[in-house]
């Protein structure tokens, strides 16, 4: 049974093909398209997917949208009604949206494959499922557990922000939700938005910001903000916000709680009262996931518990469950927003509504292949097309050679993109599309920021390490193949602020060296650490392998590889451009490797202002 499933329409649309339960292939098309966090159709998506499965889209029994969009369409046109007359404009703003496009987007989606073969009945072939449904099955069925507690966290689904299900075997059902406005992903994007950020893009620099600051306004949202309970259900006060209705996230009223008007551009200085809210807001949301992950957990008795929705993108909460041992294993779908959603519609089509079995493999890390489900290039398309480029590389007759040779220049401590196999499939570089670099160099992480991301200096980075090693370097010694859970540095190997260092504040903090791998210690010594297993990416292990043997170290900098405000890269033409655009020393795409000082100079292009800013 072949079944697709697609999200669209509102932020990160992506597709996934899943093949008598195998997932085959998943993409964003964003990665195509080159616009980040696309919302449109994902018809390139699609066609990749399609075209890796090896079929065309008549032979697909199944495509399934991941939420119903006249669900969405009830909670809009209710919350205007609660709210009258407030929010008028935005009502008149989104009405003619909603009615032109989002009402049908059934007829909208049947449009869009009778592209592919108008003589299919569409109607008969196109599903819905749940927007927090579908969330829950991406977590759960390529999860490795045979039971598990489920939660997931986002702004908004139809009506649902927070659910709590339970799997076991092919089931799944929902037991505990709750319903907007009440939303912990809102909540934390209102921060987002009050001190200056994107909301939907840059929720992960509020929590890149919290360490800098100290969560002195914690009890403060906690008595105004909400009404916080025991087991971690919680609602907000509207008063104080403007999602509901008008055009922004918060309110006059917010702003005189917290005695500071928004930060209106990302260029005005961050002060201490902004790190401080970014503190303070990431301890409240520790707070509500380890509230309702340690109710669920005693009402329900299981500790295997899998995540997804936004929220479950917040790896520092993450890893604060694994650390204070709140659940016995942790399970996070790596494409945990939205892009996930079509991913699950997929699984949850097949094995729930076709009651398909669900056969879990104790052998394998989990079901998602390591997330790389993207396009992949072989070693004579990758040379053609740098040739076209203009390209001048070293085409290296082994993949070991080319190994060699790019950990050598990591052991020199330059800078060096990695364009390797398939395409990761979520927003974490997990060694596939990546920028790497030498953790021991003092430099590195304020040269990778301000000269390659072109991005914030404040901004972590995070370290791939051996899975045989992490314990020589981190103090949860567990699997963290998605790059989802932070943990904190080795004492043995962290550095002793001095008395004047530890007077510092705010970004001066940032210049300080906390361990022996300054570039991926984070002010609070903690890391994002991703464990690099064998079986999933051995090429990416034997390049940290062959680095461990050059320096006695077996962790690399692993960092997305686009600049800010791009997607991350795709295919070597991709690739080349981003090299061309930025300080990067040298580029590794498939068994050519590039350098940059033998490049033609006219090729380079100005990368730093290229994409609108996330």
């Amino acid at each position: 049974m072949k079944v697709l499933g697609v999200s669209a329409f509102y932020h990160d649309s992506a597709a996934a093909l899943v093949v008598d339960g195998t997932i085959v292939a998943a993409a964003q098309e964003e990665r195509f398209s080159r616009k980040k966090h696309d919302s449109a159709f994902p018809a390139q998506a699609i066609d990749y997917c399609l075209e890796a499965g090896g079929v065309q889209l008549a032979d697909v029994d199944h495509i399934v949208f991941y939420d119903k969009p006249f669900l969405k369409f009830e909670r809009l046109l209710e919350t205007y009604l609660a709210f009258v007359p407030r929010g008028f404009q935005s009502f008149r703003m989104s009405m003619p949206i909603w009615i032109k496009e989002k009402l049908f987007q059934k007829s909208l989606l049947k449009k869009e494959f009778e592209k592919y073969d108008d003589t299919i009945d569409w109607e008969e072939r196109l599903l819905f499922s749940e927007h927090h449904l579908s969330h829950a099955a991406s977590a759960f069925y390529p999860s490795p557990f045979e039971e598990a507690l489920v939660l997931t966290m986002d702004g908004v689904g139809e009506w649902t922000t927070t659910s709590a299900a339970i799997g076991r075997g092919n089931e799944l059902r929902i037991v505990k939700e709750i319903h907007f406005p009440h939303s912990l992903g809102l909540l934390y994007s209102a921060i987002t938005y009050y001190i200056g950020f994107k909301v939907n893009s840059g929720e992960y620099k509020v929590m890149g910001l919290a360490p800098y600051g100290e969560p002195v306004y914690k009890d403060l949202m906690l008595e105004k903000l909400m009404d916080l309970k025991e087991d971690g259900s919680f609602r907000l006060d509207m008063s104080y916000f403007n999602y509901c209705t008008g055009l922004t996230m918060t309110n006059d009223k917010f702003a005189e709680l917290f005695g500071q008007p928004v930060r209106q551009r990302e260029d005005d200085l961050l002060e201490q009262f902004h790190m401080d809210m970014a503190a303070s807001v990431q301890a409240v949301t520790e707070e509500i996931v380890s509230r309702l992950i340690k109710s669920l957990v005693a009402e329900t008795g299981i500790k295997n518990v899998c995540l997804a929705g936004g929220v479950a993108l917040n790896c520092v909460a993450n890893g604060k469950l694994v650390r204070e041992k709140l659940v016995d294993n942790l399970w996070v779908q790596p494409a945990a927003g939205d892009a996930g959603g079509a991913l699950g519609a997929a699984l949850l089509t097949y094995h729930y509504h076709k009651g398909q079995p669900r056969p879990v493999d104790p052998s394998k890390l989990d079901g998602m292949q390591g997330s790389y489900l993207g396009p992949g290039y072989d070693q004579d398309e990758i040379e053609r097309r740098l040739t076209a480029c203009g390209a001048v590389f070293t085409s290296y007759e082994t993949e070991a050679a080319m190994v060699d040779a790019a950990a050598n220049l990591l052991a020199d401590e330059k800078v060096v993109g990695w364009s390797q196999g398939r395409m990761e499939f979520g927003p974490r570089a997990l060694g596939a599309r990546s920028i790497l670099g030498d953790p021991r160099s003092e430099k590195m992480q304020k040269t990778m920021n301000l000269k390659i991301k072109y991005r914030e200096s404040f901004r972590p980075f995070a370290p791939s390490v051996l899975r045989d090693d992490v314990a020589d370097y981190f103090e949860t010694d567990v699997d963290s193949p998605y790059m989802l859970l932070v943990d904190k540095v080795k004492p043995e190997i962290c550095r002793e602020m001095s008395e004047e260092e530890s007077k510092l504040f705010g970004i001066d903090k940032l210049n300080v060296a906390r361990s022996d791998l300054p570039a991926i210690t984070h002010v609070d010594y903690t890391a994002r650490v991703q464990s690099v297993h064998r079986e999933t990416n051995p090429l990416y292990y034997d390049l940290i392998a062959k680095f461990k043997s050059l320096t006695d170290c077996s962790v690399v900098i692993n960092t997305s590889f686009n600049v800010r405000g791009e997607p991350p890269v795709c295919t070597p033409e991709d690739a080349f451009k981003c090299f061309m655009g930025t300080e990067m020393d040298a580029l590794a795409v498939g068994n050519c490797i590039l350098h940059k000082e033998q490049q033609d100079e006219s090729l380079r292009i100005d990368y730093k202002n290229a994409f609108e800013l996330d």
